[in-house]
């Protein structure tokens, strides 16, 4: 992973002094609270219903076993002993004191890690493929255009007051785990007819209050030219998105009011202005991030081990937990093992200190020190023998972080809703807890195959509930908490936005109309090959229509 050069470390000393300052004029009442908030934002600390909230950033979601350990000791010494994954790949802290925060910066710098741009009208944390580098359908890695972008974005000082927050994706897979479709920027890495590497440039995709899928405005940009695009696009959106009207703000407003191919050609013509600057990259530039995401040392092994097989045979549990959980390696041998952190006995995304610590210890043990956070809130360890997973499950398991449903009905993605939140107007965990105590029967789940289900507690989305294949919003009707149901969504490759099927449920009926849409689709599809995504698509919503609402 990368290593801070001597100017990364001063960079964070300094802010972290920064803020401390910043932090004690607010305490001793020099600063207002609207004095303080652009400040504090800009440093991931939010104010929310109950308390502070500190977003951590986790570039391209990558993590070491030290810092992870260094997360758990600043969930059990500054907050409540746990700390919360989130859809950008980062870790957020639910209860620290406003006086602790320049304590859990200086913490997190002495790991190289940061709380910087992780709110605020500006580039955001840049998120990426959790198997980046490991997966076998990958035709690139995409870590090193991640690392590229975050130093380009770090206090970029034309893009630190955009017209709104700004999130860009990069996926280097012909899978798309990383949702770029639905970012203001997604780039995807891949080869033209030549074999020559390029990226396809995908602009103005979004959730939210206007869900809206990205447009392709370049086919094929040459990896030199990443940053000087990404300028150029910058540079247009600042200078043309709304400031006047928070809801219309976000990029993909102004690309959609624009018109695609007018955008394409007014990011072609700035461009052309910056396209020769420094910013374009040099192939030593390259060369020089790619060698820190080198390869390990890996093993010479083979992709048949006989213990592996027997322990499949003998051990139903076993043989569950690794049809779900685990994905192919690059490296014969080799296992990419996905942690649920989607048990029945905590919230959605939550992780303690005390599994935080044995994840680090079963990194070091078992994953070469790596470890990586997913935008569906689960965590992954990249590089395991084969012939360790047996007992790899078993630790697992006594840390409940076996939950064999990776892509599954019950990985559900959640917001933390009005449990926690000031701007939710539903509560989104209790419904993702009710949904999972109903629908934790692994031969169930094993029948429906691979599905999603995703859960908001307002209409701003963060719980990704447009695209998953099944939607559900939670809104505010006259003092009532009901939820809406979306249909046919998708964050993948073949990306959509849910459609809402009918009138929303209360609290006490959605899981009933869960239940409800599932039978239809079990009834319904072709053979058990068939996905729901691809039943829905070839039903419609009729089917669904007259099983909810009769």
């Amino acid at each position: 992973m990368y290593q801070y050069s001597q100017e990364d470390h001063q960079l964070l000393q300094e802010r972290v002094s920064q803020f401390r300052d910043q932090v004690a004029r607010r305490l001793k009442g020099d600063l207002s609270e609207d004095e303080f908030k652009q400040q504090r934002l800009r440093n991931g600390l939010y104010l929310q219903l109950h308390a502070y909230m500190l977003r951590v950033a986790v570039p391209y979601g990558l993590l070491s076993s030290e810092q992870m350990r260094t997360l758990a000791h600043i969930a059990r010494t500054y907050d409540r002993g746990y700390g919360h994954f989130s859809t950008r790949q980062n870790i957020q802290y639910n209860w620290p004191k406003l006086e602790d925060v320049p304590k859990i910066l200086d913490d997190l710098a002495a790991v190289e890690m940061h709380a910087i741009q992780t709110s605020g009208n500006c580039i955001r944390n840049t998120t990426s493929d959790p198997l980046a580098g490991v997966a076998r359908d990958e035709i690139a890695d995409p870590r090193p255009y991640c690392e590229l972008i975050r130093q380009w974005s770090t206090f970029h000082p034309e893009f630190n007051f955009l017209p709104r927050k700004f999130k860009i994706a990069v996926s280097g897979a012909t899978h798309d785990r990383a949702a770029v479709a639905v970012h203001d920027i997604g780039l995807r890495l891949v080869k033209n007819d030549a074999d020559e590497l390029g990226m396809e440039v995908y602009v103005g995709g979004g959730l939210g209050r206007t869900p809206m899928i990205g447009k392709l405005i370049r086919e094929f940009l040459p990896p030199h030219d990443m940053l000087t695009y990404l300028e150029a696009i910058l540079r247009v959106y600042n200078k043309l998105g709304r400031r006047d009207n928070l809801y219309k703000a976000r990029i993909k407003i102004l690309v959609h009011e624009t018109g695609e191919e007018k955008f394409r050609e007014l990011v072609e013509e700035e461009w052309q202005q910056v396209k020769t600057s420094s910013l374009r990259l040099r192939d030593e530039d390259i060369k020089n991030i790619e060698a820190h995401f080198k390869d390990p040392e890996y093993e010479k092994l083979s992709d048949f081990d006989v213990d592996y097989d027997k322990e499949l045979i003998s051990d139903p549990m076993f043989a569950n937990w690794a049809d779900k959980n685990i994905e192919l390696h690059k490296k014969d041998g080799y296992r990419v093992v996905y942690l649920s952190l989607k048990s029945r006995n905590q919230p959605t995304g939550d992780v303690t200190a005390d599994q935080m610590d044995a994840i680090a210890d079963l990194a070091d043990k078992y994953s070469l020190g790596a470890i990586r956070s997913t935008h569906r809130q689960n965590l992954v360890l990249s590089d395991v023998k084969l012939s360790d997973l047996h007992s790899l499950w078993q630790e697992l398991t006594a840390l409940d972080l076996a939950t064999p449903n990776y892509n599954h009905l019950t990985d559900i993605i959640s917001c933390p809703g009005m449990d926690y939140c000031a701007l939710a107007t539903a509560r989104s965990i209790p419904i993702a807890q009710a949904l999972t105590e109903r629908f934790d029967a692994y031969d169930f789940i094993n029948d429906l195959g691979d599905i999603s289900l995703n859960i908001s507690g307002c209409i701003n989305a963060c719980g990704h509930h447009h695209v998953a294949n099944i939607g559900i919003l939670g809104v505010n009707k006259k003092g009532v908490e009901v939820y809406q149901l979306t249909l046919g969504g998708s964050a993948r490759e073949d990306a959509s936005i849910g459609k809402i099927i009918g009138p929303a449920f209360t609290a006490d009926e959605i899981v009933d109309a869960v239940s409800d849409v599932l039978d239809v689709y079990l009834t319904n599809r072709e053979d058990p090959e068939e996905t729901f995504l691809t039943a829905y698509r070839r039903l419609g919503q009729g089917p669904f229509k007259e099983k909810l609402y009769g």
